[in-house]
């Protein structure tokens, strides 16, 4: 059956909106009617390949749907059903599953090199980032789809893949922001509003938004900053003047530039936690030297996924939506079409807004 889907045909090549041939799902497989899809930062490190990807792929990993059909031996989904796709599955056997450390498991992206379909003229495509949501349906692994939360609606819960999961669990799992706490955000992207609005969950006491782009404060005091500074060489210097001197407790890379994670690491009180997110390139070389890392006894830790387990957190999550405490929607700057899909990558290269949501 062919569908529409945005096909990524090289590296560094623009995306291409086209109609491409899926099959039905085989044993232990599901395909899924979208019914959002979130465009993501980490889809445009794909395409330019800071990120290592099978090309030519059908891009998009963060996203929501209906089930249409299942291969032999899915059982714990059904036609019908509400799913959210889950772009990392844990293999749970693997080192760091037997940690239970999921989010580093060794084989989540294994079936990212798959053939899963294929281009009306034959051509092989990949998943992308294993689900390839940038397309009207899907065929994926069922250890690739959970099932949606009661009372949040699909398009909503497409969010729930990747930039809630990613800016929740790094103030909550990775930085453990406690009540009270000062946290700083740099990067008011999706991730970050989610990081904010998770940091005022938390019960920090002040929350200071970092971006280059001055129009992002209204996004970023809606999502629950007190303060917002457009980021420059004095970013450190005024986060410690909004802290007593001190820097906050806790900050959050989101953008993954050296020149933020410096500043990050900078705003960040002596025996603070650092916390890096963003995705940067190998070019983004951020130094230290010996003598500062002594003296400011902070933490300097990466965080993959949020350092989260989707199966686990997606129930909390969603309590905090029914309940009112996280805003979904202020995570959304446009709706578009999958049509429109190229010029949200435009708007991601030049800064703009937090995230585009395909709807289909």
């Amino acid at each position: 059956m062919a569908v529409r889907a945005a096909v990524l045909p090289a590296i560094g090549s623009p995306l291409e909106i086209t109609g491409i041939d899926l099959p039905d799902p085989g044993p232990g497989q599901v395909r899924v009617r979208l019914a959002a899809a979130g465009v993501c930062h980490s889809d445009l490190s794909l395409s330019d390949g800071t990120m290592r990807v099978p090309v030519p792929a059908v891009l998009g990993h963060e996203g929501a749907g209906t089930v249409v059909a299942v291969g032999e031996g899915v059982g714990h989904v059904s036609p019908g059903d509400g799913v959210v796709l889950n772009w990392a599955p844990s293999c749970g056997a693997c080192h760091a599953c037997s940690l239970g450390e999921v989010w580093l498991c060794a084989d989540a992206l294994s079936g990212a090199a798959d053939v899963y379909a294929r281009t009306t003229e034959g051509t092989d495509l990949h998943p992308g980032l294993n689900v390839a949501a940038f397309a009207e349906e899907t065929v994926v692994s069922a250890s690739c789809v959970l099932p949606a939360p009661d009372g949040v609606p699909l398009t909503d819960a497409a969010l729930l893949g990747c930039a809630v999961l990613t800016g929740y669990g790094a103030v909550h799992h990775s930085a453990r922001v406690r009540a009270g706490e000062t946290v700083a955000v740099f990067g008011v992207g999706g991730v970050g509003l989610a990081a904010l609005q998770a940091a005022r969950i938390a019960g920090a006491s002040k929350i200071v938004a970092v971006d280059v782009s001055a129009e992002k404060e209204e996004l970023a005091r809606a999502a629950g900053a007190t303060d917002y500074v457009v980021a420059s060489d004095t970013t450190a210097r005024e986060i410690r003047g909004l802290t007593g001197k001190q820097g906050v407790d806790v900050a959050v890379e989101c953008a993954g530039r050296a020149v933020s994670i410096r500043a990050a690491w900078d705003s960040t009180r002596r025996g603070g936690r650092t916390t890096v997110v963003g995705i940067g390139g190998k070019d983004q070389q951020v130094t230290f030297n010996a003598l500062e890392i002594f003296h400011w006894g902070r933490t300097l830790s990466g965080c993959v996924y949020g350092n989260s387990d989707p199966a686990q957190d997606l129930p909390v999550l969603a309590e905090h939506i029914r309940a009112g405490r996280l805003d979904l929607s202020a995570l959304v700057t446009e709706r578009i079409s999958l049509d429109g899909i190229p010029a949200a990558f435009e708007n991601m290269l030049a800064g703009k807004g937090g995230r585009a949501l395909v709807v289909f």
